[in-house]
């Protein structure tokens, strides 16, 4: 069973969300030639002020 587990930082609506896993679920069942029942997609919302970029938060960079 694929799965893919994705990091992103809140803020993006469900709707963009239901077509990231959508693009995503349909690139893995491509790529790895598998049925798309088989695949999963996991999705993590971090606070801005819980990422960092060039060692500083993306909040802080206001990203």
């Amino acid at each position: 069973m694929p799965i893919a587990q994705l990091y992103i930082i809140e803020g993006r609506s469900d709707e963009q969300k239901e077509t990231l896993i959508r693009e995503v679920s349909e690139a893995m069942a491509r790529s790895l030639d598998a049925p798309m029942e088989r695949i999963r997609v996991m999705i993590t919302e971090m606070p801005k002020q819980h990422f960092g970029i060039a060692g500083q938060s993306a909040k802080k960079l206001g990203r």
